[in-house]
């Protein structure tokens, strides 16, 4: 009795080691976290900031593939022979928080230049969204808000949600998604169309001693197929016209 089950223990974990051996590994931006655990709930995941996955995979990461939330991180990749082509599969667009009883009294992006000064958290300049704050701020001539708000400069977007979920910060830049995934703690201030950066999303199969290219081709073939599209739309995700 004891040997069999020592054999039925032994099988059990042969069967858990090839089914994780299997999985395709993901690398991916931290606001695509949940979308992508529903479009694919059998892969191994890794979110963070693009940027630090960018330089994980330059430096071997077992990663099969990656998406990022600005093509910059996707090309340079493909430029460095370690990514396949990219390709844009989603769309997303920028608004303001605030903890959800909004104690600052914010209204509008205009009212972090007037008044008292308000708290301000925003994404690190080498991250996506600390990135596309900063064009979306010059292009409203508000960049002097960098220097007269900011109160903390967070690695990702999770980290700035938490950040005004808690009042820590009295507001912050984050994604649509982000705001949507968190709705229930954070007040959302909209930002006109004609200030929006263009923000993209891409994918690409990492080129690597050992990736899975099956397993990477079949994953984006899910994220760019009609059932992959509807879960992005229902988690706020726009999409591309053109890849």
């Amino acid at each position: 009795m004891i040997r069999r089950s020592f054999l039925l223990g032994g099988l059990v974990a042969l069967c858990v080691a090839v089914t994780a051996a299997g999985s395709v590994t993901v690398y991916g931006a931290s606001s695509l976290a949940k979308a992508f655990r529903e479009i694919d709930p059998t892969a191994t995941y890794s979110f963070l900031a693009s940027d630090t996955l960018e330089r994980q995979i330059e430096s071997g990461a077992p990663a099969d593939v990656f998406a990022s939330a600005s093509p910059k991180y996707a090309k340079k990749l493909y430029l460095a022979g370690k990514c396949g082509a990219p390709v844009t599969f989603a769309t997303n667009v920028l608004v303001l928080v605030t903890p959800l009883a909004n104690p600052a009294h914010l209204r509008s992006i205009n009212g972090l230049a007037t008044g008292k000064r308000r708290r301000l958290a925003i994404g690190n300049a080498s991250v996506p969204i600390g990135a596309y704050t900063r064009t979306l701020l010059a292009s409203m001539k508000l960049s002097a808000i960098l220097k007269r708000n900011v109160v903390s400069s967070e690695p990702d977007v999770k980290s700035i949600v938490a950040k005004v979920a808690l009042g820590s910060a009295d507001a912050g830049f984050v994604y649509l998604t982000d705001w949507k995934a968190a709705s229930g703690r954070l007040h959302l201030i909209r930002i006109p169309a004609r200030f929006q950066p263009p923000v993209r999303y891409q994918v690409c199969a990492v080129k690597r001693d050992g990736a899975d290219a099956t397993g990477a081709a079949a994953f984006i073939a899910k994220l760019t197929s009609p059932a992959g599209r509807a879960v992005l739309v229902r988690y706020g995700f726009g999409l591309p016209t053109t890849p």
